[in-house]
């Protein structure tokens, strides 16, 4: 590896400096997700910086998540966020033991004008910006169990925007790092109560006002931005939620 000049950030600690500038190169695909990155030595080496300066930095894109360690093994980019997450929130009849992710089928997609609120959220300019919204139905055994509706930033996602929906993945997540190079790092859930209109409830075969549980998320990329809107609703009947406190 060849020696690498540290550049000198004002107000910031030295691990800080060196955290950031390995995080970029992360940012920039010289190592892929789930790939290892070069020994804590090497990288001290070529940075010319102490074991333990290396050492902190690290600890701090662990801390952040865009690295993760395993005994033995090294330090890797994480891999990301799966797409299976949601169903966490809810326990569908003939779901115990369920190892096949639910079949997804998307209803509608169209490219539009960004309003003010998702505008923001992404950080992009609310004058030019567009966004992909698309409407997908999850069904376990071919029974409807969630409806979402899912908002992307254009032009980060005009790969999926531009492609035949029928021919999608079931699981989103793998498919933004596949046909986007999009990365889900973290997410962000709320959760609130509702009830179904009668467009949605038809959907999901419930009746219309059946109380649901709606799901509002926000999910972020490796750099830390936002480019994901997703509220998701679930037979209420069927929500469960589990926390442990230590």
């Amino acid at each position: 590896m060849t020696a690498t000049l540290l550049p000198h950030t004002p107000g910031q600690s030295r691990y800080g400096t060196l955290a950031s500038a390995l995080r970029e190169r992360i940012l920039q695909g010289e190592w892929a997700p789930g790939e290892v990155i070069p020994a804590e030595s090497a990288l001290a080496q070529a940075y010319g910086v102490a074991l333990g300066t290396i050492r902190q930095a690290l600890a701090l894109l662990v801390e952040d998540g865009v690295l993760q360690r395993r005994h033995g093994k090294g330090t890797f980019v994480t891999k990301g966020v799966d797409g299976a997450s949601m169903m966490r929130f809810f326990r569908f009849r003939g779901a115990e033991g369920q190892s096949e992710p639910p079949q997804s089928r998307i209803l509608s997609s169209r490219v539009r004008r960004a309003t003010t609120a998702e505008a923001q959220a992404f950080g992009i300019d609310k004058a030019a910006a567009h966004v992909f919204q698309f409407e997908r139905l999850r069904s376990l055994n071919k029974q409807p169990c969630l409806l979402e509706t899912i908002v992307l930033p254009l032009p980060l996602f005009g790969a999926l925007a531009e492609s035949d929906t029928a021919r999608w993945d079931h699981l989103l997540y793998p498919m933004y790092q596949s046909r986007c190079g999009v990365v889900i790092q973290h997410t962000q859930d709320h959760l609130s109560c509702s009830q179904l209109n009668t467009t949605q409830a038809k959907r999901l075969r419930l009746d219309a006002g059946h109380p649901c549980v709606l799901v509002e998320r926000q999910a972020f990329d490796m750099a830390g931005r936002c480019v994901e809107l997703r509220t998701t609703r679930g037979d209420a009947f069927s929500f469960k939620y589990t926390a442990q406190l230590r």
